[in-house]
């Protein structure tokens, strides 16, 4: 009985351990199919959108794109709407969303972050010959915009002052249009998409001074995609140590923004 029971344990714990070398076999899906599908939002500079001639391009779009190359699989675009991207994820539509996505305690509930790759935060932008925004301070009795699905909502909560009305567009170029009009007063928007919003319409408008809030972008993963996940992250880590993290970053912003330390 005794070596029945012993055998029992032993064929239980190579089992165990066989699982444990196969992982969740995220990873070898993807290596099998020699693609990494990747949902994104493509209206979303300097992260990523197209050109005049169609042509993706971006920040996240240079990243994921050399991570594929050190992974020897192809970077296949999911353009999708934003507002439900995460719901498409977990429909499998792609593999993982790579689009400057904020880590939030929310968004962590159902997805698998990576580490932060960027430090960003919400800004608010006015237009350029409003004068009665002198600080986020002097917001009140204001008409406000931000992207559906965006952390621009949550940020919003954080003002002294809320918004007599907030409305929530489809993308942020359709929020710029209404500040442009003066159907809204106020945008609120990520800074580095902000920025260059503003540097590609000079101006048309600025930012109040100071940042509402401090918000990471990470990749986010189904959770059950563990090894996927892990993968991605190791060839990102590289990245960062070999300087190619920062060569792209300053290309987009003028700056390294990569570096963890300054996070």
């Amino acid at each position: 009985m005794k070596k029945l029971l012993l055998l029992v344990l032993c064929l239980v714990l190579s089992l165990f351990a066989m699982n444990a070398a196969a992982g969740d076999g995220s990873w070898n899906r993807v290596k099998k199919e020699g693609k990494l599908v990747i949902g994104l939002d493509d209206s979303f500079p300097p992260m990523g959108y197209r050109q005049a001639d169609g042509k993706l391009v971006g920040f996240d779009v240079d990243a994921a794109e050399e991570v594929g190359r050190r992974l020897g699989i192809k970077i296949d675009w999911q353009p999708t709407a934003w507002d439900g991207v995460i719901h498409s994820l977990d429909a499998k539509k792609f593999d993982c969303i790579w689009n400057g996505m904020t880590i939030t305690d929310e968004r962590a509930k159902q997805v698998a972050f990576s580490k932060p790759y960027i430090m960003d935060g919400q800004i608010a932008i006015v237009n350029f010959k409003d004068k009665r925004f002198k600080g986020l301070k002097d917001l009140k009795s204001f008409k406000a915009g931000t992207q559906k699905g965006s952390s621009g909502i949550e940020a919003v909560k954080k003002l002294a002052t809320a918004p007599t009305e907030l409305k929530e567009y489809e993308d942020y170029p359709k929020a710029l249009l209404d500040l442009e009009a003066a159907r809204i007063d106020v945008v609120i928007v990520d800074n580095v998409t902000g920025r260059d919003m503003i540097a590609k319409r000079p101006g048309k408008f600025k930012i109040i001074p100071g940042m509402i809030s401090k918000e990471p972008f990470g990749v986010a993963f189904r959770k059950d995609d563990t090894d996927l996940r892990t993968k991605v992250q190791q060839t990102l880590d590289k990245m960062v140590k070999d300087g190619a993290m920062a060569k792209i970053s300053r290309k987009w912003f003028a700056e390294d923004l990569t570096n963890p330390k300054k996070f």
